[in-house]
């Protein structure tokens, strides 16, 4: 029997920091496009623009930061991060109200959150791997992925209706206001935090900016996992806007019916969380994430076969409840075990060079899936990505490397 602990008053607070910023999130979703749709008059170039240029250029801009997280107090990053967040989004409804809100402060504004959230990632994945026991970490990120999809149930619908009230922009204040509260979360740990002792060059050379990526590629345990986490993503995020032409377009479902078709699936990720700690418990670490793993290619070539009306729906609930339930249970499983596999003295570079490659692959392929969709169509497109997709549980390490030293190793860290 699994029993419920407590993980101590400090993973409390950047738990709480974690759901509201998160939940944040999810209220705001798609506000950019919204805004320029609704208030900037912007047509489809543009507004495709605004979301694949948000990824890849915040990326590209984050590329440094990864090396100067590793070698700083990790709260005060998150903090900043935050507070610059806040900023950038509170200037959204500032120029709004001043008559003076323009496509391009959009861009630049998503520019600086992609950037901002990549070093956050990177700071926040190395202060839970201080704080919290190795042991414990699965519980943790279980945690953290269970907080993601009742964020993600709740937000939406809540935001929808914000949005009928006072328009897109009130969302984004109460993003802004998120992180002002995260970042106040994150204030409230406390305890002192030891500064990090540089390794290797005193000096920082161009040749750090890459470490992270040598660190993962050299690494027989995160390389494999690296690709297909990457690829994964970048698939089933780039069937996303084809699948909303589908359904809204070609198949005349209602904006609330798209929505509703989405949000109740996600259902699957809380209980999927719920359920990883439980199947490690009982199968081990790496068969669950192997497993779960494979589970999640097999369902998006489903979503080539929608029809219209209430069968569609149907349809579109249950592969993406499946989809979902199966990433639920692997994300903290493959979360915990990367950080596991991670020197502690490497993490921040790894984490920002996971996310920086995740990020700008998701980008292209949503820019490459676009012009597929236009010339065959959406469901050619869409079964196109899922068959590509059943291909990727052959890049999951098949064999667990993970040191019997590690927990050790790792607990000396904290």
């Amino acid at each position: 029997m699994v029993v419920r602990r407590s993980l101590g008053r400090q993973f409390g607070w950047l738990w709480a920091a974690y759901g509201v910023s998160t939940l944040g999130t999810w209220l705001a979703f798609d506000a950019f496009p919204l805004i320029a749709i609704l208030v900037l008059h912007a047509g489809t170039t543009e507004v495709s623009l605004l979301a694949a240029a948000g990824l890849a250029v915040g990326a590209v801009v984050a590329v440094p930061l990864g090396p100067w997280v590793e070698f700083r107090r990790k709260r005060p990053v998150m903090i900043a991060m935050d507070l610059i967040r806040f900023a950038a989004l509170m200037s959204v409804p500032a120029a709004f109200a001043l008559g003076l809100l323009s496509f391009a402060q959009l861009l630049v504004v998503a520019v600086v959150i992609g950037a901002a959230d990549i070093a956050f990632t990177a700071a926040g994945g190395a202060c839970m791997k201080a704080l919290v026991r190795p042991e414990d970490l699965l519980v943790a990120n279980g945690r953290f992925e269970s907080t993601a999809w009742t964020a993600s149930v709740l937000g939406p619908p809540l935001g929808g209706a914000a949005i009928g009230l006072f328009g897109p922009v009130m969302t984004v204040v109460a993003n802004a206001v998120s992180y002002l509260l995260s970042a106040a979360g994150i204030r409230a740990i406390g305890g002192e935090e030891p500064r990090p002792a540089r390794t290797g060059a005193p000096r920082f050379r161009v040749g750090d900016l890459l470490d992270g990526w040598r660190y993962i590629l050299a690494h027989p345990a995160l390389r494999p996992l690296f690709f297909n986490t990457v690829l994964v993503s970048g698939l089933i995020m780039a069937t996303s806007p084809v699948l909303a032409v589908l359904m809204l377009s070609h198949l005349g479902f209602a904006p609330w019916q798209y929505g509703l078709a989405f949000a109740v699936p996600c259902v699957g990720g809380l209980i999927g969380s719920r359920l990883a700690r439980r199947l490690v418990a009982r199968f081990g670490q790496h068969k669950v994430m192997l497993t779960a793993g494979a589970l999640r290619a097999c369902w998006l070539p489903g979503l080539a076969f929608i029809g219209p009306g209430v069968g569609g729906m149907v349809l579109v609930m249950a592969v993406e409840f499946g989809l979902i339930t199966c990433m639920g249970v692997f994300n903290p499983v493959y979360a915990t075990y990367r950080l596991h596999h991670t020197a502690t003295d490497r993490v921040a570079r790894t984490l920002s060079a996971w996310s920086v490659t995740s990020k700008v692959t998701i980008a292209a392929l949503t820019a490459l899936w676009g012009l597929l969709a236009g010339l065959t169509g959406p469901r050619t497109a869409i079964a196109i990505a899922g068959l590509l997709l059943l291909t990727t549980p052959l890049l999951l390490p098949r064999h667990d490397n993970t040191p019997d030293h590690e927990p050790e190793r790792a607990q000396r860290h904290i």
